[in-house]
């Protein structure tokens, strides 16, 4: 069973609905360690002062801010103490926007809240008023001494608590080298839109798209560990032939969009009959 990463409420108004975080999305990096090639010993790390080359013990590390060239301001646990964000444990809503008025660059990472047995009346009521109003709520939290901006939305029977970037985080894209908009060539565009149209489908399914990368690296691994041979390495890709002619390469992306729907499509005629 999953555990809880917090326990808090929503305070939504005067109403407070009791609640639990949970993570919503993982990651399926694999773990590396650093190993001796000789005898495969785990490799350690030593902490070693840059001015006398002595390994130093973790009593007698601080934490510094350079402010400029090899200048540091030092601070204390107890510095960190005094400035860190009062941990309310609640979800205190602000206000409430349209999805679409939020640019997607500033979500960053999901939680489920799971409500308590005397919170499930009032948690629905939420959900289904941010529904039925199309909206989301704009709220601020502290997870683990830390205070975000974030997001409470629906999404099926859930509420999401989806952590945000602040404001100075997000890079413009007027640091950019960036082409105008304006008018395009207009049998460019028609083909470029006949494109779009052969590669739409009617529904974004997720489960269809794997980390190849991870499957074949896992495949790899399982092989050596049991001795057996190892998968042929693949041969990399010959390099695309630089055409000079946009509707050449587009004409060519056509085509090629076309023959991959019509083997998708015999794919599920067959999966179908089966």
């Amino acid at each position: 069973m999953a555990q809880a990463i917090w326990s808090g409420a929503i305070n939504f108004g005067l109403v407070t609905i009791p609640v639990k975080l949970f993570t919503a999305v993982r990651t399926d990096d694999l773990g590396f360690n650093m190993l001796h090639a000789k005898d495969e010993g785990r490799i350690k790390y030593e902490r070693v002062c840059s001015v006398d080359g002595k390994p130093v013990p973790w009593d007698e590390i601080v934490k510094g801010y350079e402010y400029e060239k090899g200048a540091y301001v030092v601070l204390t646990d107890e510095d960190f103490k005094k400035v860190n964000p009062v941990a309310t444990q609640s979800v205190d809503i602000l206000e409430f926007v349209d999805l679409e008025q939020i640019n997607p660059m500033y979500f960053d990472k999901a939680y489920y809240l799971e409500p308590s047995k005397q919170g499930r009346h009032a948690y629905a009521l939420l959900r289904a008023a941010l529904n039925e109003a199309h909206k989301v709520a704009i709220a601020r939290v502290v997870v683990r001494t830390k205070e975000y901006i974030a997001a409470v939305k629906p999404i099926g029977e859930a509420l999401v608590l989806e952590l945000m970037h602040w404001a100075n985080e997000i890079v413009a894209p007027s640091s950019l080298d960036l082409p105008r908009h304006g008018a395009l060539p207009e049998a460019e565009m028609k083909m470029a839109k006949m494109l779009v149209d052969t590669m739409t489908v009617d529904a974004f399914e997720p489960e269809k798209f794997t980390n190849r990368y991870h499957d074949e690296l896992m495949a790899m691994i399982e092989a050596r560990a049991q001795g057996k041979e190892l998968p042929k390495a693949k041969k990399a890709a010959a390099p695309r032939s630089k055409v000079v002619n946009l509707m050449d390469v587009l004409a060519q992306s056509l085509e090629a969009s076309k023959k991959q729907r019509k083997k998708s499509a015999t794919t599920r005629r067959k999966k179908s009959a089966a």
